[in-house]
């Protein structure tokens, strides 16, 4: 078997349903659904059993994705949450795109299920800065992993002992063995409900963020993020709206330049000359700042 898809839930009736269908609706069929449930007291794990998933008792989600593995029979683990959905081709392009880069370890780009212009701009920005940092602080978010079972066995699998950033734990050690790459083809889009139930900038500590916070303010020390987004004056919208417009065309002219030396590399930027990537860093620290801007200027709203 190619896949086994491992998805930690607890009360997931509403949503897990959306990806299970998105999931048999895949073109590519060698894989296994397997559900790791930390108690659910609604439908999940009927749901889940209905639709031919296996289950295994989850918990924190380290604890649950390592309970899935534990049962894999895929050569390849893909760790996705809950609240995600991929298209039809999801599986076809992350099984010929690892094939063709002799892939072990990969994440894709993240596209959230929303039109709201910080949603899109923080998820263009998560993305840019996986994509850069692949080659000297590898990290993925838990909700889109993919690895080999012969790798994630090595490793010895989560962290259970952490309480967050197991994820990036996960495959920063991974990555000392095999590098992590971000797949060009392959997408997948994830809800936005935490984000709209927190407050954006309140979830950014918590869900895109502790590495997004990290790489704009540095290592999170205290408990700063007491805001919920809204409530801004027409003025604050006005200048709000300017730099949202600004940071989303440098993040379009980041993004061409990114895949154009993409395909100069043939797929393997670590491979470009010294100083071929020193337009795209210039711009992208240029990006940290209009996103500092952006994000305390909320944040006193």
């Amino acid at each position: 078997m190619q896949f086994s898809i491992i998805i930690p839930t607890l009360n997931e009736e509403i949503l897990l349903p959306s990806l299970l269908a998105d999931l048999h609706a895949q073109t590519f069929r060698d894989f296994e659904i397997i559900i790791a449930d930390a108690g659910s007291r609604d439908r999940t794990v009927e749901i889940a059993r209905e639709c031919g998933a296996r289950i295994v008792p989850g918990g924190m989600p380290a604890v649950g994705r390592n309970n899935g593995a534990r049962i894999a029979r895929g050569d390849f683990l893909i760790f996705l949450d809950a609240d995600t959905r991929v298209d039809p081709e999801f599986l076809q392009n992350v099984y010929e795109e690892m094939e063709e880069r002799f892939l072990d370890l990969a994440t894709c780009e993240v596209l959230p299920l929303s039109d709201h212009p910080l949603d899109l701009l923080l998820h263009d920005f998560a993305n840019l800065a996986i994509k850069l940092a692949q080659f000297a602080d590898p990290h993925a978010p838990g909700f889109c992993i993919i690895i080999s079972q012969r790798l994630f066995r090595r490793i010895g699998g989560f962290n259970e002992q952490l309480k967050l950033a197991e994820d990036h734990d996960l495959v920063r050690r991974a990555s000392q063995f095999r590098p992590l790459r971000v797949l060009s083809r392959a997408k997948i889009k994830v809800s936005v409900r935490r984000l709209e139930k927190e407050g954006r900038v309140n979830l950014i500590s918590k869900y895109l963020a502790v590495e997004l916070y990290r790489i704009l303010f540095g290592e999170i020390k205290t408990d700063i993020f007491k805001y919920e987004f809204g409530n801004f004056t027409p003025e604050q919208q006005k200048q709000l709206n300017s730099r949202l417009r600004k940071s989303r065309l440098l993040m379009r002219r980041i993004g061409q330049e990114y895949r154009r030396l993409f395909r100069l590399s043939g797929g393997n930027l670590a491979t470009l000359p010294s100083g071929a990537m020193d337009v795209l860093k210039n711009q992208y620290e240029s990006l940290k700042g209009q996103m500092r801007s952006i994000l305390k200027l909320i944040q006193r709203q």
